[in-house]
This record gives structure tokens, C-alpha cells and sequence, in this order.
């Protein structure tokens, strides 16, 4: 007998036929199919069909789908709070369980984006958002997926996220805080020598005398302790916690320093940094 046959003779096979069995981990169900995507998603048409399309990242169906409504007679608005924002509810809800990663927010994210302005079309101005937010990637780094991310989960959240790009000089920013007059801020950085920008746009903001209720630094290189030593600051954990940060200052005039005792409560879960 050879080695091979006598370590297969040692095995059992009906383990392993159990072990991958799909009966052990269920079967396989679409994004919409999940609990507590179907108590997110619209019963009523065409909200749902819209909603599928922007969790499934299928931009052309969801264009089509808002323009079905549209033409339909629903209310533009309508379309945007009960259609598109409630499919981005279900994408962020399945990212917050991992379920979804950074391509499917992207994808989703483009529907969303697409589909509202169709809808912003028809209703013949930009949509009422909830308040302004500024977000920027620190002066002299490049990478801006993080700040993407954070715009995105913001604009899908009601907000107008004003988006300054990368590599933003401080000047910029203290010049978009006085024109914007955000209700908050976000900024990131990868690199721990371009971190450093945060608190020169905090000094340069109470140069000026200006003040904003929160700025949300985070990133690669980033860590709470850093953040927290210097004020106005709150370290984000994660970009979809900044709606979440955000509405807590529109609705409940949480200050930065409210924000950083109550993080956890605030975005609902559990955040090692925070607990």
C-alpha cells in the first residue's frame, strides 16, 4: 500500500462530505434575501426595484428604475428617501456585517450617485440635505480611498459632503470651513508624516477664530491617542461611522468632546478603541 493510499484509508470521508457540506453553513441567498436587508428594503413598488438596483451596484437598472418611477408620477423625493437611500441602508448595512466589501460600496455607491441625479433632474434643483459636511485628505498625501469612502457614506446618508480631494493644503481647508460653515469635519491620512497636518489646521482654525463642533481624523496611520491630544478632534474608527457622528452633532449638539466619551453609543456597536 502505498503512503497516499494509506493516509486516504486513515480519513473520514463522511466528515469531510459533512465538513463542506452546505447543509453545515446554510445555503447561499442574494444580498436582498438577507434578514435584515428585507426589513430595510421597500415593500412597495417601484422603491424596491430601485433599492435592489443600488444594493446589487447595477447603476443602468437603477437609472432605468428611477426613470420608470419618475415617469410614473412619484414624487422625486420620494424616489431618493424611499428608493435610493433605503437600497444604500441595505449596502451599509451589509458592510457593517463584512458581508460587502469596497468594491460593492463603490458600485453601490455609483447607482445611488447616478440615480439621484436623474431624480434631481426632475425635481429641478439639488435635493435638501441634512447639513454641510467638509472632508479632506491631510496636505501632502496622496491616497484618497478613505476620504472616498467617507464622502460616499455621507452623501448617501442626506448630507452635502463637500469633498476638497487630496493632498489639500491647510489654507484650503480653513478656507472651506469659512465659506461652508460645516456642521463637521472629516480628514485623513496614511502616512504618519502627513498626520501631522490635523493639528496645524486646529491651531489654524483658533487663529482665526473659528471652531467646529467635531473633526473626525482617521486613517492608516492614524491612532486615538494622537487625535486626542489636540482639541476640536475625534479619532473615526470607521467611514461608515461618519453619518452616524455627524447626525449626533445635527440632532443632539454633541460637542468633540461629548463625541470621544460616547463614541460607542453614539454609532451603536462595539469599537475596541472606544470600550
Amino acid at each position: 500500500m502505498s503512503y497516499m493510499e494509506e493516509l486516504e484509508s486513515k480519513l473520514d470521508q463522511d466528515f469531510i462530505a459533512v465538513r463542506y457540506n452546505v447543509e453545515l453553513e446554510g445555503p447561499a441567498i442574494t444580498p436582498e434575501n438577507d434578514p435584515d436587508v428585507q426589513a430595510i428594503l421597500p415593500k412597495d413598488e417601484p422603491y424596491r426595484s430601485i433599492a435592489r438596483a443600488v444594493l446589487r451596484g447595477d447603476t443602468e437598472e437603477a437609472v432605468s428604475k428611477v426613470k420608470e418611477g419618475l415617469k410614473s408620477g412619484e414624487s422625486p423625493m420620494d424616489v431618493i428617501n424611499n428608493g435610493l437611500m433605503k437600497g444604500m441602508d441595505a449596502v451599509n448595512e451589509l458592510y457593517t456585517k463584512g458581508f460587502y466589501f469596497l468594491p460593492d460600496l463603490m458600485l453601490s455607491g455609483d447607482s445611488m450617485m447616478e440615480g439621484l441625479k436623474e431624480s434631481e433632474e426632475a425635481l429641478g434643483h439639488k435635493s435638501e440635505t441634512k447639513g454641510t459636511v467638509v472632508s479632506f485628505v491631510a496636505e501632502g498625501d496622496p491616497h484618497d480611498i478613505g476620504k472616498n469612502l467617507v464622502v460616499m457614506f455621507l452623501r448617501a446618508n442626506g448630507y452635502n459632503a463637500i469633498d476638497l480631494g487630496r493632498d489639500v493644503p491647510n489654507e484650503d481647508v480653513i478656507k472651506a470651513v469659512k465659506e461652508y460653515k460645516p456642521i463637521f469635519m472629516t480628514g485623513t491620512a496614511l502616512m504618519t508624516t502627513t498626520m501631522t497636518a490635523f493639528p496645524k489646521v486646529v491651531e489654524e482654525l483658533e487663529k482665526n477664530g473659528l471652531e467646529v463642533p467635531a473633526i473626525g481624523c482617521g486613517g492608516g496611520s492614524v491612532r486615538k491617542d494622537f487625535v486626542e491630544s489636540f482639541p476640536m478632534s475625534v479619532y473615526g474608527v470607521e467611514a461608515y461611522h461618519a453619518p452616524k457622528l455627524a447626525d449626533s452633532i445635527l440632532k443632539d449638539k454633541k460637542t468633540w468632546k461629548d463625541i470621544r466619551k460616547e463614541y460607542s453609543q453614539i454609532v451603536g456597536e462595539f469599537v475596541p478603541e472606544y470600550d
